[in-house]
C-alpha cells in the first residue's frame, strides 16, 4: 500500500498550482509553475485512478453482504486485486525523485582513448552512431566542434543535441567506450582493442548559471585544420579558461562571435555538471554503483565486431545486434539502462 499523505499531499500541491496559473499567476513564475504543473499533471491522474480502484474494491467488498449483488461483486474483485498492485508500480514509479536536467538539451563530446588512429576512427564510428539515433528521435543534433585525423577519424568533437528527453535518454552514455575489431590499418588482419571517451553533459542556461567575467580568461588565436583537404586557417578562434576550476574550451568555427558563443555554452555545461557530481557525491557515496553516475573513467561498453556482440557491463547486457547498434538503432540499450536505473532507485526508497 502507498502512503495515502503523501499522495493528497501531491494533490494539494497540484490543485495549488492550477489556481495559481488560472488566476494569473506572476510573469516571472508562470515558466516554473507551468513546468511543475506539467510533471504533477500525469502523476495525479494516475493518483486519482489508483483512488478510484480503492474505493471500487471496498464498495464491491460491501456489496458482498447483498444476496442480490455477491455475484457482480465476485466477478469484480478479483479483477480490482489483480489491477491495484500493478497501479502501485506504476505509481511508484511516477514517484521516484527526478533527475531535474532530464528534459534538458546536452553537449555530447568524444575523444579518442588508448589505439591511436584505430581509436580516433572509432571515436568517428561513435560520432555517426548518436547522429543516428537522434535522427530516429526527431533530435536536432548539431556538431559545434570537430577536430579530425589524417585518415579521417576524430581527435574531438563536441555536439549540441537538441529535442525531447534528449539527455534523459543519453546520459547513461557517459564512461569509456571499448572496440575489439581489426583495424583498417592493420595489415595481418588481427584483432586489435582500442577505446574512445564519451561525456554528456545537460546544457545550462545562462539564467541559471551566471560566470563573472572576472572569472574567465578570453584569448583570440589561429587555428589550422588537420592539412590535405581539412585545411582551415582562421584567426577567429577563441579559447576560454575557467580560472577557479581551470577548465579550458576551445572553439574555432570561422566566426569569432559564434566561437565565443560556443565557448560559453560548453563552458557553462561543464560547470553546471562538475555541480551536480557534487551534489551527487555529497548525496550518496556508493554513487559509482550506479548506472548513471557519469564517472568518465568507467568502461561502461565493449563493442565486438567479430562476433556481432554489444555487452554494457553495469547492467551485463549482451546483444547480438552490433550493425544495428551501430547503425543508430541504441533503443533497446538505452530502455535496458533506464529499467535497471529506475529498479536500483526503487530499491533504495523503499529500503
Amino acid at each position: 500500500m502507498l502512503p495515502m499523505d503523501k499522495l493528497l499531499q501531491i494533490i494539494r500541491r497540484f490543485e495549488f498550482l492550477e489556481a495559481k496559473l488560472s488566476s494569473g499567476a506572476p510573469p516571472a513564475e508562470i515558466a516554473a509553475l507551468s513546468r511543475e504543473y506539467s510533471e504533477l499533471k500525469p502523476v495525479v491522474s494516475e493518483i486519482r485512478a489508483y483512488q478510484q480502484a480503492l474505493d471500487d474494491l471496498a464498495e464491491a467488498e460491501a456489496m458482498l453482504k447483498d444476496p442480490e449483488m455477491r455475484g457482480l461483486a465476485e466477478d469484480e474483485i478479483p479483477l480490482l486485486k489483480a489491477r491495484i498492485p500493478e497501479m502501485e508500480q506504476a505509481l511508484r514509479l511516477a514517484l521516484l525523485p527526478k533527475d531535474a536536467a532530464d528534459a534538458r538539451p546536452a553537449i555530447l563530446e568524444i575523444r579518442p582513448g588508448t589505439g591511436g588512429e584505430e581509436a580516433a576512427l572509432f571515436a568517428g564510428d561513435l560520432l555517426r552512431m548518436y547522429q543516428r539515433f537522434a535522427e530516429t528521435q526527431g533530435w536536432r543534433f548539431e556538431i559545434l566542434e570537430l577536430q579530425q585525423s589524417d585518415l579521417g577519424g576524430i581527435r574531438e568533437v563536441t555536439a549540441h543535441v537538441e529535442g525531447e528527453g534528449v539527455f534523459a535518454r543519453l546520459k547513461y552514455e557517459s564512461g569509456v567506450h571499448r572496440v575489439q575489431r581489426v583495424p583498417e590499418t592493420e595489415a595481418q588482419g588481427r584483432i586489435h582493442t582500442s577505446a574512445a571517451t564519451v561525456a554528456v553533459l545537460p546544457e545550462a542556461e545562462a539564467v541559471e548559471l551566471e560566470i563573472p567575467a572576472s572569472d574567465i580568461r578570453i584569448d583570440t588565436m589561429r587555428s589550422s585544420g588537420a592539412g590535405g583537404q581539412h585545411v582551415n586557417t582562421t584567426d577567429s578562434a577563441v579559447r576560454i579558461t575557467h580560472l577557479p576550476t581551470g577548465l579550458i574550451v576551445t572553439s574555432s568555427e570561422k566566426s569569432q562571435h559564434r566561437n565565443r558563443e560556443i565557448a560559453m555554452q560548453v563552458l557553462r555545461a561543464r560547470l553546471y555538471d562538475l555541480e551536480r557530481q557534487r551534489v551527487d557525491e555529497a548525496r550518496s557515496a556508493d554513487r559509482k554503483s550506479q548506472v548513471g553516475s557519469g564517472d568518465r573513467s568507467e568502461r561502461i561498453r565493449t563493442y565486438n565486431f567479430p562476433q556481432g556482440r554489444l555487452t554494457d557491463h553495469r547492467i551485463n547486457l549482451t546483444l547480438y545486434a552490433l550493425p544495428q547498434i551501430m547503425a543508430g538503432d541504441l533503443s533497446e540499450v538505452v530502455q535496458a539502462l533506464a529499467a535497471h536505473d529506475q529498479a536500483a532507485k526503487l530499491a533504495e526508497m523503499e529500503a
